[in-house]
């Protein structure tokens, strides 16, 4: 496992030295914290805690989308022949792939937490151990859509068309999930495509840890949109987190075997 952190190593050691994409992801999140947080809170006095209903929504969207834009790091390292030089090494494809995945995992992870920081200046309020659970949700999410992305990533085979991928992929994910926008102000012809976004699920059980929903009854919280009554068939956001597992597991093996297969020699970057 040592190559796996060597890898991990490096791309944390970029991704620190990289100050501008530190601080366009911090400007970004800050962003959408003052407009979803300040701006909308009027018209979400129906919710509990309105507050931390939108912030925990900016927080582990922050998390989705570092984790799914990070994997674009190695198609920048093949383009620019560093990459040559790791697949020629004594190493399988396999612990380069499992340490492109867990680098793009902990710096969406590192990006997470320092949203989570600055909203408790902003009104974010969570104990020690709700923390901690929020933490190994965005673990989960980290390595869930680290494991998308580097598949759609090698899919893609170049980062302009990874980015028209990953956009694709972003936009409806994201306002269908309710991170920014309660699922229950959304219009009904929307629930099928609410259902089958995994992101729905994943800010379901973090918005359930962050607003402290332990003694809240089923009905209760189908009502605030953190379950979902699905024709009888009721998504608590436990059982969401399993089919976020469940997800993570099976885009992890296909990442994996996919990069393993992949033929990388024609891999174009496209530059701004």
């Amino acid at each position: 496992m040592s190559a796996v952190g060597a890898i991990l190593g490096r791309n944390l050691l970029n991704f620190i030295r990289d100050k501008g994409r530190v601080i366009g992801t911090l400007v970004m999140s800050l962003f959408f914290l003052f407009i979803f947080s300040f701006v909308m809170k009027s018209s979400m006095n129906t919710l509990d805690q309105p507050m931390n209903y939108l912030i925990s929504g900016v927080i582990i969207m922050t998390v989705f989308q570092s984790s799914l834009n990070n994997s674009t790091d190695i198609l920048s390292d093949i383009s620019s022949g560093f990459m040559k030089e790791i697949l020629v090494a004594p190493i399988s494809r396999v612990q380069i792939s499992i340490g492109q995945v867990l680098s793009s995992s902990v710096i969406a992870i590192a990006q997470g937490l320092m949203i989570s920081v600055i909203s408790l200046f902003m009104g974010l309020k969570i104990d020690a151990f709700h923390f901690a659970e929020m933490i190994g949700v965005m673990a989960i999410a980290g390595v869930t859509f680290g494991s998308i992305g580097l598949f759609l990533a090698t899919i893609a085979r170049n980062s302009a068309a990874f980015q028209v991928v990953t956009t694709i992929v972003v936009m409806p994910f994201t306002f269908l999930s309710g991170a920014y926008i309660p699922t229950t102000m959304m219009p009904a012809f929307l629930e099928p495509l609410i259902y089958v976004n995994p992101l729905t699920y994943i800010t379901s059980i973090f918005r359930y840890i962050t607003l402290k929903m332990d003694g809240f009854s089923m009905d209760e919280l189908i009502k605030q949109g953190v379950a979902y009554n699905i024709h009888g068939l009721i998504i608590s956001p436990q059982l969401g987190l399993l089919f976020i597992v469940l997800i993570g597991v099976i885009f992890f093996l296909l990442c994996v075997n996919k990069f393993s297969k992949a033929d990388f020699s024609n891999v174009k970057v496209f530059r701004h």
